[in-house]
């Protein structure tokens, strides 16, 4: 089996600035069943800490979310040994207390998203992983242990409402997402997370507030350019202080990778199909996750 490393997802704002500080890096180009990932992966050290680090709009910010190859992303890491992913991503806040720049633990989802791949499964049989709790619970409680450590508010949990894009919401929209429970709106995380429990990996996923989306009415008196300047600088912001963060988990003494999590196990009851109906090329193609 290949070495286990954790692997980094960088949404908007944060792919430059952690490459910067991979030491010992190489990137890799990886094959799957599924195509080739957004872009290389580079693989090398954050601390003492063995990582594989994905940008995942591409180079250059190149890809529009309902594009990122998502499947093959996450197929791509496990293939190389990933076995805990720790993502990030830009969002709008849904609620007056997540202030843009601030980061937020997230600990549920709303997938809203229409034209993505969201299982590996399609042709292969019936498989059906549990989503109760969309992501890892204990690769979350290290993360916010980290976060005590460094001057950076973290809430502790949110529910992230996921779009399909590439438009923003209308204000209707926004108004409605807070009204079924979602605190933050972004357009990435699904289907990253589902993908991610079906390889048997550990998941959790960092909010960058970069905005209030549009359900908070703008001041009267700031135009248009001022307010992009704004929202661009509270994402720098925000982009900073989850590159603390990352760089404080790196650097704690908590177990990232481990077989007994739960997430590590979540195939052994998921496939209803039976064996003889599975081919033996659909087994091996897929291999990898169910590592």
């Amino acid at each position: 089996m290949a070495e286990e490393l954790v692997g980094l997802i960088g949404g908007t704002g944060l792919g430059d600035a952690l490459a910067e500080h991979i030491t010992d890096a190489e990137s890799l180009e990886v094959d799957t069943p599924f195509g080739r990932p957004s872009g290389k992966i580079m693989v090398g050290k954050i601390g003492t800490n063995k990582i594989a680090f994905l940008n995942r709009h591409g180079e250059g910010h190149k890809l529009m979310p309902s594009e990122v190859p998502f499947a093959a992303n996450i197929f791509a890491m496990k293939k190389l040994g990933v076995r805990a992913v720790i993502a990030s991503g830009a969002v709008g806040s849904l609620r007056e207390e997540i202030s843009p720049g601030d980061l937020v633990v997230v600990e549920q989802f709303i997938d809203k998203t229409v034209k993505r791949r969201s299982s590996f499964f399609e042709g292969f049989g019936a498989v059906h992983c549990e989503m109760a709790q969309p992501v890892c619970d204990r690769l979350g409680k290290i993360l916010l242990e980290a976060a005590k450590t460094i001057d950076v508010k973290t809430h502790a949990k949110g529910c992230y409402v996921c779009m399909e894009g590439p438009q923003f919401s209308t204000r209707a929209e926004s108004l409605m997402h807070r009204e079924w429970g979602g605190d933050l709106i972004g357009m990435t995380a699904m289907p990253e997370a589902k993908l991610a429990r079906e390889a048997q990996m550990c998941y959790s996923l960092v909010g960058l507030a970069s905005d209030y989306d549009c359900w908070r009415s703008h001041e009267a008196d700031k135009d248009k350019q001022r307010l992009l300047k704004e929202i661009i600088s509270n994402l720098q912001r925000a982009t900073s202080n989850c590159l603390e963060l990352i760089k404080a988990v790196l650097q704690s003494d908590g177990k990232l990778v481990c077989d007994d999590c739960r997430c590590r196990k979540s195939l052994d009851l998921a496939v209803w199909t039976d064996q003889s109906q599975i081919s033996s090329e659909d087994k091996e193609k897929l291999q990898e996750l169910f590592e």
